[in-house]
Order: structure tokens, then sequence, then C-alpha cells
């Protein structure tokens, strides 16, 4: 689990033109759902965002790293969105995780973010925009 006070934990599958969106919510069984699909441009992440924050308060977002980078990791991070890469060798898998969608995979990530099993790549220049904590 995380240290912090997080109210939502989202699982976003990236694309380059798409972004499937899921939500958890905090308590260790709680409702993991599906959100849907937004285009993966900024101004859509910023307006679902805004929309979350909104909702929830304080969240906790996470991605695997891919061919789409860190572009969605700086804008949420200057968007004070916490948000984790995540490297997909490290990404626990079941033997029924065989069937693999957009749908699912952000689901997996937002259950798997708050269940805490998840490990973020580092970030160059990480350091410096945390003020020093990692």
């Amino acid at each position: 689990m995380h240290s912090e006070n997080i109210a939502a934990y989202v699982g976003l599958d990236v694309h380059k033109e798409t972004l499937a969106v899921a939500i958890a919510a905090p308590e260790r069984l709680g409702e993991v759902r599906y959100y849907g699909t937004i285009n993966n441009e900024a101004q859509a992440v910023r307006r679902l965002f805004q929309k979350l924050q909104g909702l929830y308060g304080n969240i906790l977002s996470c991605y695997e790293a891919g061919p789409c980078g860190f572009g969605l990791y700086h804008q949420l991070t200057a968007m004070n969105i916490k948000c984790q890469v995540i490297a997909p060798s490290r990404i626990p898998k079941s033997p029924t995780d065989r069937i693999k969608n957009d749908h699912r995979d952000a689901i997996s990530l937002a259950r798997l973010l708050r269940a805490g099993e998840l490990t973020p790549v580092w970030i160059k220049g990480e350091f410096q925009h945390t003020g020093g904590r990692y």
C-alpha cells in the first residue's frame, strides 16, 4: 500500500491515439471499474484528470512504459497528479491474463497499483522534480 492518503488509483493503457482508463477505489477489496477510453491528446488528458481530481482528490496513476515515452508522465506531474511509469517486465501476470485488451490491461494496472505490486522505473531528472524525496 502507499503511505499517502490516496483516494483513487488510476490505471492507464496507453496507445498512440488513445488511453484506456480504469479506476480502483482505495479499499483493498474495493471496486475496480473501467472508466472508458479518451483521445491521447494533452487537452483530453487535462480534462479527464481535472474531473477525477474534483471527484476523488488525491490520485495515484500509472501506465506501462512503452513507445509513447514519458510525455504523459510529465503532463500529469505538472498537474500535481502522482504518476508512475511501470516496466512491462515487472508487471505480475496471472495465467488468466492470456486474453489481452485495453480494457483488461487498464483494470489490471489500477488493481496492481492499489495493491502496491508495481515497481516504477526511474525517470531521469525525477530526483530534481520531486524535491529529492526519491
